[in-house]
């Protein structure tokens, strides 16, 4: 059963920043408009529920009428079917909404177990993102690269810019395992490899203050196997967070740039670690939790072999692997998705 009573609240809340909006003076637009936009939605799920109610109080009302009697119970079949439905979806909308869901991201893969098939299966795990990343109408730019002789990745960092691209990523933190036949293997037999993934929500300068005393910054020679991003000039930066042992590089031309570059991932990795301590105190009996963000745990299997993903979180299994890879990835996205939102509908009904 839906609270009417949080209906009629989340109504007249909505109805006081169109109003405040529209009188405009000494009050800021952008922070009631982003509210304003957030409500409008979940205000019209609520219309279309309260729609639904005032049918089915008026053709109960008309069974009493022996002449549209036959019409009052067909009409009441009907809006009963589709009632379940409608307070699911209001349910959903009205669950707390993750502030940082509409956030870009900032994506950093590095290569696990199994040495050079790990690093190409890196480059592999990239590809797939940016491809995605394409069907979303995002932008995916490389902030760091380092690459090896054989064409996989030591280590990558990203920021994917677009709507909503937290909310669709989050659940890409983990252990991503790959089980195939290496280009290096001669004898044919399908070795495991692993790569982890660790999507972060972009920090905004008020998130986080980082008092300068707190840094170590070392400018220094790019090294490395090569790759597009690698120079020979003194331009790459290192920046140490010495309260939390945070390392962050950029090995961009610009010195300016990397101290930009690397000053934005070290606020997103602070940013990020201040929402996992909080996460987990929020989440301490919820062990099996979707997104729980331990970057430790295996939350995925790519099984070449077979053709065959396998998301071990919600016990998913596609087979079509060669889609996935391609960036096919809202089937499993959207289950993720399904799954973290009947966990919360679960505990707000207990």
């Amino acid at each position: 059963m839906v609270p009417i009573e949080r209906l009629e609240l989340i109504i007249q809340r909505f109805e006081f920043l169109e109003a405040q909006m529209a009188e405009g003076s000494g009050i800021d637009i952008a922070v009631l408009a982003k509210e304003y936009s957030d409500l409008r939605p979940v205000v019209e799920r609520i219309s279309s529920y309260k729609l639904m109610m005032a049918g089915i109080e008026e053709a109960e009302l008309m069974l009493e009428d022996s002449e549209l009697r036959a019409l009052a119970e067909e009409e009441l079949l009907t809006l009963r079917a589709s009632l379940p439905g409608l307070e699911h979806e209001l349910q959903l909308a009205l669950l707390p909404k993750d502030a940082a869901d509409a956030r870009p991201v900032i994506l950093e893969i590095r290569p696990g177990t199994g040495g050079d098939e790990a690093a190409l299966f890196a480059g592999d795990l990239l590809r797939m993102y940016q491809r995605y990343a394409e069907t979303r109408g995002w932008t995916l730019d490389i902030l760091e690269e380092q690459t090896t002789e054989l064409g996989g990745i030591k280590e990558v960092v990203a920021h994917i810019n677009g709507v909503n691209v937290f909310a669709r990523l989050k659940y890409e933190s983990g252990v991503h395992r790959v089980q195939r036949v290496p280009t290096t293997e001669s004898g044919g037999r399908i070795h495991t490899s692993a790569a982890t993934v660790a999507v972060l929500p972009k920090a905004e300068d008020v998130d986080i203050q980082i008092d300068a005393n707190d840094l170590r910054i070392d400018t220094m020679r790019s090294s490395g196997a090569g790759g597009q991003h690698v120079n020979t000039t003194d331009s790459a930066v290192r920046i140490t967070h010495v309260p939390s042992g945070i390392v962050v590089t950029s090995s961009e031309k610009s010195q300016h740039r990397n101290r930009e570059i690397a000053m934005q991932v070290l606020k997103t990795r602070l940013y990020d670690m201040e929402r996992q301590r909080i996460d987990s105190e929020r989440a301490a009996n919820r062990a099996g939790q979707v997104g729980s963000g331990d970057r430790s745990e295996r939350i995925r299997t790519y099984n070449f072999p077979q053709g065959r993903m396998t998301d071990h979180r919600i016990n998913l299994t596609l087979y079509k692997l060669d889609q996935v890879m391609q960036g096919d990835l809202d089937e499993v996205i959207d289950a993720l998705t399904a799954d973290a939102q009947a966990i919360m509908l679960a505990e707000i009904n207990a």
